[in-house]
């Protein structure tokens, strides 16, 4: 067995690997699964990632047959696993755990010191997965396949408190990873201005590490490096 970055002639052995970890995995319909498939991995999309600088696609290689890859990227200093896939013939080897430490190595290696992973909420398996690699879940977000929105979870690793200590213009503020906001790519972490959380200072952005704006009087977040958007919640008056 070896674990490989992924090559061009890998192609067709990805889309096949994800189509029966995803029938083995989630209750999709074959429709939903196709529709997936031709999204995620169609031949452009697999170009792009294959020479994108920020994307990891790691394979696992037995004896020269693809039976698991994974699907991570990074972002400012996040290292995010989208999907860790493996032909459920070969579960049994363990195989998933060995490609999840060699991922996280890679991204580490590549910058991504945070890491998170997402998972379908109805893929009870690869929510546990993360769990026993030590991951918290700190939101969620709804991503639609084929036309059909469903719930994703997002884990992260977490300091036991849960309060993480960043450094923002000089000063040192506190990220309680337990206290978000939904945003349109990944949950918004409320920022404080003390460890014991009673001042607001501001916003983290899962999607990519990055201090957001803080929320307007509309209810609205916005990050300024990835794009990721809290939509407002309030009507304003001025408009009325």
């Amino acid at each position: 067995m070896e674990i490989r970055e992924a090559e061009p002639r890998d192609r067709p052995a990805l889309r096949d690997v994800a189509r029966r970890s995803l029938e083995a995995s989630y209750p999709l319909n074959p429709k939903a699964i196709t529709g997936a498939i031709e999204e995620w991995y169609d031949e452009n999309r697999l170009r792009d990632m294959l020479h994108g600088d920020d994307h990891v696609l790691l394979v696992v290689d037995v004896d020269g047959q693809v039976v698991a890859f994974s699907d991570a990227v990074v972002t400012g200093n996040t290292g995010e696993i989208y999907w860790l896939h493996v032909d459920p013939d070969y579960r049994a080897e363990r195989y998933g755990e060995q490609l999840f430490e060699a991922t996280r190595d890679e991204l580490e290696r590549r910058e991504g010191t945070k890491l998170q992973g997402r998972v379908l909420a109805v893929n009870e398996g690869g929510n546990a997965f993360y769990e026993r690699h030590g991951l918290t879940k700190v939101g969620e977000e709804t991503t639609e396949i084929d036309g059909t929105p469903y719930v994703q979870n997002i884990y992260t690793e977490l300091e036991p408190d849960t309060i993480e200590a960043i450094e923002v213009d000089g000063e040192t503020v506190y990220v309680n990873h337990a206290n978000t906001e939904r945003g349109s790519l990944g949950p918004f972490h409320v920022v404080y201005t003390e460890r014991d959380g009673e001042d607001i200072y501001g916003y983290w952005c899962s999607k990519c590490g990055s201090f957001a704006n803080a929320m307007d009087a509309m209810g609205r977040i916005q990050c300024d490096t990835c794009g990721n958007a809290r939509k407002a919640t309030r009507w304003d008056s001025a408009y009325l």
